[in-house]
């Protein structure tokens, strides 16, 4: 094999197992201790995601499902943001299970789990990768 095709192999495996960064919105965007919504497209299926800006904390950006697994409907970034155990969660708004945001666990329910991503500042800009 050559060298340029053994690159080309390389470059089509590292491709096919990396996840891309999408810009979703920019800090001006966020509420402080709330969530905002985001969809995600360059996941597949693409999937809405609830943002929630913590300033001051250690992690101040979190990224779960906004899907509530329970009421069926995409609520998550409404619910009420607060701490549970030493842990940030957020309360579905609709039957107000709580979901740590660092890892999308339901605490009244531990076969439930929210997906989570990871989120980052880039500047003012607000980055997910998917």
């Amino acid at each position: 094999m050559t060298a340029t095709a053994m690159k080309k192999e390389m470059d089509t495996v590292s491709a096919e197992n990396s996840k891309t960064w999408q810009k979703v919105c920019n800090k001006a965007d966020l509420v402080e201790f709330s969530g905002v919504a985001a969809w995600l497209d360059n996941v597949e299926p693409p999937a809405q995601v609830a943002i929630f800006y913590l300033p001051g904390h250690g992690n101040e950006l979190y990224a779960l499902d906004h899907h509530d697994p329970f009421s069926n409907a995409n609520v998550i970034a409404r619910g009420i943001v607060g701490d549970l155990k030493g842990a940030p969660v957020v309360a579905s708004p609709i039957y107000k299970q709580h979901f740590r945001l660092e890892d999308g666990q339901c605490l009244e329910d531990e076969d439930v789990k929210l997906r989570t991503w990871k989120v980052e500042f880039k500047g003012d800009e607000v980055w997910i990768e998917g």
